[in-house]
């Protein structure tokens, strides 16, 4: 339940105290915003019997109907209407309301962190609303100009080249030396500005000097490929040649190995 709470409604969404590097203006931003939610929005679901002139009456979520006596949930400021209890949830994430406590917006009923998020973006490193009138937007998330950073080394990256990991900003030089994968042709990383190709789950340079048939060297850019044993090749007679010649190499080595030495 505490966890449930935490996260549905975040305390640093209605209390300053929990937002320690706001500058005054941010702060005065963030009380108002607060105030303005609870006088006009903030309510507490209220769970008992549907009352015998609510007999019938739909689920305002699931459209089921309610009979006199069965257990539902009304909230006041969207006038007479009830919910099952399972039914009074967040509109955006589905969550059922801890302790019924809920925003309203259009007659749609929300968690308090969806509700905050109609209104104000919310910064993807700290969790906290954004109030400041510059932020930054990539992958359709937002942050604070500061928290911006590279997620192994915490360089600011703003005006640089990122590479998006696991949802989070990492430098070119982080992502190239410890989350790029190696070409299976060359054995070189492949950048962060590097075209690839991936196939099986093994990556290629997409450059015809490493995407090409292992064979008879043909450009497969565009092209059909055939992949053996982590090898690329433009048809599947390149493949049978290739461990055609793969076996009479092996041969050759066998009867070399197997060959008496010269007597001197």
């Amino acid at each position: 339940r505490a966890r449930a709470l935490l996260q549905q409604l975040p305390p640093q969404d209605c209390d300053e105290r929990y937002c320690p590097d706001l500058a005054e203006e941010e702060r005065r931003q963030l009380r108002a915003f607060s105030a303005r939610r609870r006088q006009e929005a903030l309510g507490q679901g209220l769970a008992c019997p549907v009352p015998g002139p609510c007999h019938g009456c739909p689920c305002r979520k699931c459209g089921r109907r309610l009979n006199k006596g069965d257990p539902g949930v009304s909230a006041s400021r969207l006038g007479d209407q009830f919910w099952h209890p399972s039914c009074f949830s967040c509109h955006f994430c589905h969550q059922q309301l801890v302790d019924l406590i809920y925003f309203q917006q259009d007659g749609r009923i929300y968690c308090g962190r969806h509700h905050a998020e109609l209104f104000r973006p919310r910064c993807a490193s700290c969790d906290q609303l954004i109030f400041m009138e510059e932020c930054i937007e990539a992958e359709g998330r937002r942050w604070h100009l500061e928290h911006f950073c590279c997620l192994e080394c915490d360089e600011p990256l703003r005006g640089q080249r990122y590479v998006m990991r696991s949802g989070r900003p990492c430098c070119r030089g982080c992502f190239e030396s410890l989350f790029a994968e190696p070409c299976q042709a060359c054995g070189d990383p492949i950048g962060a500005d590097s075209e690839q190709v991936t196939h099986q789950g093994l990556h290629w340079h997409a450059r015809a000097s490493c995407l090409c048939c292992s064979l008879c060297r043909a450009p497969l850019r565009g092209q059909p490929l055939t992949c053996r044993r982590g090898r690329l090749f433009c048809s599947d007679t390149c493949s049978r040649g290739q461990d055609a010649s793969s076996t009479a190499s092996d041969s050759s080595d066998s009867a070399f190995a197997s060959a008496p030495s010269p007597e001197c």
